[in-house]
């Protein structure tokens, strides 16, 4: 690592801590050569990973867009912001575990379904119906249908 102070090439780690969400480390480290300190950070390298939309397009993934449909279908509907967050961190390290570094678009809106359906059934359908791209009534109703049939049968207690 160069010396911010001198350019010299060598210096010690005087300290290391990992970051408050545990993605990075942060090192103090001093030059063996002016002594000056100064702090460094490591950090996994993520390669992009791309996404392939509908038209053919290509575009990098952006965790923003998927944060961004997700809460709007959780509008006034009883799901936390913690737990959209815990949706879109599910979506990015599937995508990210993958290995892939291409996926389509219509992967992720399955990924994103499928936590939905378990988190709240109205914010599933209003999801579905942007990302599916319902036309009409019949094809909302067909959803909502698709979801009570598959629905586990309450059992008595």
């Amino acid at each position: 690592m160069l010396c911010p102070f001198c350019g010299h090439t060598e210096s010690k780690v005087v300290n290391s801590r990992q970051s408050q969400k545990g993605d990075s480390i942060r090192r103090r480290r001093e030059c063996l050569k002016c002594g000056h300190r100064f702090t460094t950070f490591e950090v996994v390298e993520k390669l992009p990973v791309m996404v392939i939309k509908r038209d053919g397009r290509r575009e990098v993934f952006d965790r923003q867009k998927v944060l961004n449909g997700i809460t709007r279908a959780c509008e006034k509907r009883p799901v936390s912001m913690e737990e959209v967050e815990r949706i879109v961190q599910f979506v990015e390290k599937a995508l990210y575990n993958s290995m892939e570094r291409e996926i389509s678009s219509l992967r992720i809106g399955e990924m994103v379904l499928k936590k939905l359906r378990e988190v709240d059934e109205v914010a599933y359908v209003r999801f579905a119906s942007v990302y599916r791209q319902f036309r009409d009534v019949s094809e909302f109703s067909h959803e909502v249908r698709v979801l009570t049939q598959s629905e586990p049968a309450p059992t008595e207690s």
